[in-house]
């Protein structure tokens, strides 16, 4: 999913019949039905979870073929469209037109695999057992068949404004070529230690176990960073800053502390955690999540710089004009 993650489409297809809002007393798509999905400017596939009736009219629990569950979410009849080949030409044509890079090995034309995080590889030095990894990559492939050996003990669910960022992030990075300035103010350690001056206000006798809680994440951070939360076009970038053994949370800001909750439920498997831990944890990590997206707009930038291959060339062009 490459843009933004809102509730609208282009504007030539608002008025197709697919898109239409329902009766009340009928639903347009069945529970287990494939169907095709908006989620910002793309169509994707996607499978009906449930429907229910909400406010007057009908509402889809959508899973994203493909895709991990924490983006699974309620949508409008007007973001959805039937399976059809008439349908599934159109997705064509709009991932053509939003340049997604298709995977020549999957065979499937019609459904661009979600590349959130997906395109750096894991050291084996970054997780607590090399062998354990392995093992669990090989699950990640089986399960959406419902094979997998290993279980996630913590579900992270990020709140859907979180989510439209993460792709945003993706998109800014990947097809506009544009990366996060840095260094990043508020860096990482400053969004932690504002997290815990605001639990401490909150409840000061937790205040001892948060801290805890947010050395553990700064320690993942700086750990999970060059190795599973950078893209490839972030690399460079990466090895200009980050010298001398510098901290990663005191150049990296809102931007990439997001991205480590989108692979923590990977990570965790690997350090021994009983369940009654894993659903406070959840509880723990949830609570940050909101608070980030309480100060969304001042931890987060709202635009991002060229590559300097660009900005090379725009400055060449503006001399050649003159």
């Amino acid at each position: 999913m490459g843009s933004s993650k809102d509730d609208s489409a282009t504007d030539g297809d608002k008025s197709t019949a697919n898109r239409r809002r329902p009766e009340s007393n009928s639903s347009l798509y069945s529970d287990g039905e494939k169907v095709l999905a908006y989620h910002g400017p793309r169509i994707y596939e996607a499978k009906v979870q449930k429907a229910e009736i909400r406010k007057n009219e009908w509402k889809y629990f959508v899973h994203y073929l493909g895709w991990n569950k924490n983006w699974d979410e309620w949508v409008g009849v007007d973001r959805l469209m039937k399976y059809t080949e008439e349908n599934t030409q159109k997705q064509q044509a709009l991932d053509k037109k939003q340049d997604v890079d298709k995977n020549p090995k999957s065979g499937r034309s019609t459904q661009t695999k979600p590349k959130i995080l997906n395109d750096v590889k894991v050291e084996k030095e970054d997780v607590k057992s090399s062998g354990a990894k392995g093992k669990k990559r090989k699950s990640d492939s089986s399960t959406e068949k419902g094979n997998a050996s290993v279980e996630k003990p913590v579900k992270i669910q990020i709140p859907s404004t979180l989510k439209k960022q993460l792709v945003d992030d993706w998109d800014f990075i990947n097809h506009q070529d544009r990366l996060v300035k840095l260094p990043r103010s508020p860096n990482v350690d400053d969004i932690l230690a504002k997290y815990l001056e605001y639990r401490s206000k909150k409840d000061d006798m937790m205040t001892d176990a948060v801290g805890e809680l947010l050395k553990g994440l700064r320690c993942y951070f700086d750990r999970a960073l060059p190795v599973i939360l950078l893209y490839n076009k972030e690399r460079k970038q990466f090895q200009e800053l980050v010298t001398n053994n510098v901290s990663p949370s005191t150049i990296y800001g809102a931007e990439h502390l997001l991205r480590l909750f989108v692979k923590l439920p990977e990570l965790l498997p690997y350090v021994n955690i009983e369940e009654d831990l894993a659903m406070r944890l959840q509880q723990k990590f949830l609570d940050f999540l909101k608070f980030m997206q309480k100060n969304q707009t001042s931890f987060f930038i709202s635009s991002y710089d060229g590559s300097k291959d660009s900005e090379s060339s725009a400055v060449k062009g503006k001399m050649s004009q003159e």
